[in-house]
């Protein structure tokens, strides 16, 4: 097959990234298709930064061993909610949490999260992803070669998005993409506080938009988009505002693609004056509707092969179904989402 140029949107949704890490998995077995930009928001962000560094060092396999690399590390954390004193703890004593699960609907891990800021913590606290984070090299995560790198946080003051590029992919900065508010203290970068990008871009496309760049754009998405059930219980309810929450700056820049498309075949806008976006999804809905929120925050080594798995087979199955369609069209129907 001829190559074909793709761009990659990847959300964030902390350790069910790992369910992103297979897809990328799986699209490395094919030499035909070459990714041209990675826009990532918190474990997204991880994620494109760990694949743009491995494709820089050693090409398909070194992205491979890169991303293995990363999410062996983030499965060595722990409840990434554990203050510094505690972390230790819960790593070795796993038990206490399952147990605590088992008869409590909130982890009191979440539950003190509710109560108690990461700022009450003093000098006890650590950020957990920071040594994960740190093993990436910059050198390669910033290098003019390999694909284009976007990451995305939200600026606490005015809650507005920013997408870091080029040199500005720091540790710092894909720190900030990954900041959840309760649990990690925000992260300056140039006078500023971030937060996590998921609030308001996850992931953003607007850097895709890029004439140079391919029209394709391929969204790995790990929050579900619709629950059939209303959820009624405390625990339900506060998982599914956390899926809306995390989805709604997507769903705003899809509708703004399928407003454009409309335009341009309505004629109203003259085709090559904007980007005539083809949008293409990697999901397993029927999985992510069966964890949680709390899942997101446990990287345990079972959960991660499982998504792991999980990614690689939907991402055959992408592929299966619509490979073909890369350069031509889209496999999303935007009318029909939004209709």
């Amino acid at each position: 097959m001829d190559t074909k140029r793709i761009n990659l949107a990847l959300q964030g949704g902390g350790a069910h990234g790992a369910f992103t890490w297979g897809v990328l998995d799986r699209l490395l077995d094919e030499d035909w298709l070459e990714f041209a930009a990675i826009t990532g928001t918190s474990a997204g962000a991880l994620n494109g930064a760990a694949l743009k560094a491995g494709l820089v060092v050693g090409g398909r396999e070194g992205a491979r061993a890169a991303l293995r690399a990363l999410w062996e590390r983030v499965a060595g954390v722990g409840d990434l909610s554990a203050v510094g004193w505690f972390r230790p703890f819960m790593a070795s004593a796993p038990f206490v949490t399952r147990l605590s699960e088992a008869i409590m609907p909130l982890s009191p891990l979440n539950l003190m999260s509710q109560v108690i800021s990461p700022y009450d913590w003093g000098p006890l606290w650590r950020n957990p992803l920071a040594p994960v984070v740190e093993a990436l090299s910059l050198d390669e995560v910033c290098a003019d070669k390999g694909p284009k790198l976007f990451v995305a946080a939200t600026n606490v003051h005015s809650g507005k998005v920013r997408v870091f590029s080029g040199d500005e992919v720091t540790h710092d900065a894909i720190l900030a993409s990954a900041c959840l508010p309760t649990v990690f203290r925000a992260v300056e970068i140039d006078g500023e506080a971030y937060w996590d990008g998921g609030y308001s871009g996850n992931p953003s496309l607007h850097p895709l938009y890029d004439p140079a760049l391919p029209d394709d754009v391929l969204i790995v998405s790990i929050n579900p988009m619709y629950r059939p059930n209303t959820p009624n219980s405390a625990p339900e309810i506060l998982n599914r505002i956390n899926e809306i929450s995390f989805n709604s700056a997507l769903l705003r820049d899809l509708r703004a693609v399928a407003f454009v498309k409309r335009l341009i075949a309505e004629g109203t806008i003259t085709r090559g004056a904007m980007k005539d976006v083809l949008v293409h999804f990697v999901a397993d809905d029927d999985l992510m509707r069966r964890l949680s929120v709390r899942s997101k925050s446990t990287p345990t080594p079972l959960l991660i092969d499982t998504l792991f798995n999980a990614g690689r087979a939907a991402a055959t199955g992408f592929l299966e179904a619509h490979a073909d369609d890369i350069g031509i069209r889209g496999s999303v129907d935007l009318a029909e989402m939004f209709g």
